[in-house]
């Protein structure tokens, strides 16, 4: 979702209000909990909340576009049922565009 934009930190793109970009990612980080397929995105979008541009916006928009089309998706926990675990791991050397930074996820 936010790949094909590619975030990076914009010191010339016009600001948008940061307390109503910070309530929207506050509400999909509620959901990330449901919704493991959020969390990368949700996460790339979360890294901009002190200065939102258009571009950071926009990024957060597809991904409420993306959930309007998946409601039905997402993980139900069932208190009587025991559940196995299994962890997947990614890693990309020098993926940030912004520190060259390495960046990793996690499922």
């Amino acid at each position: 979702m936010v790949d094909r934009t590619k975030l990076e930190k914009d010191l010339q793109g016009k600001i948008v209000d940061p307390t109503h970009y910070r309530g929207m990612i506050g509400s999909l980080m509620y959901l990330t909990s449901s919704r493991p397929d959020l969390v990368f995105a949700v996460c790339m979008c979360a890294r901009y909340q002190a200065r939102p541009i258009e571009k950071h916006l926009h990024a957060v928009k597809r991904i409420f576009r993306y959930l309007r089309g998946t409601t039905n998706m997402g993980l139900w926990y069932s208190k009587d049922t025991i559940i196995a675990l299994t962890a997947y791991a990614d890693v990309d050397h020098a993926g940030c565009q912004d520190t060259r930074r390495s960046t990793y996820g996690s499922a």
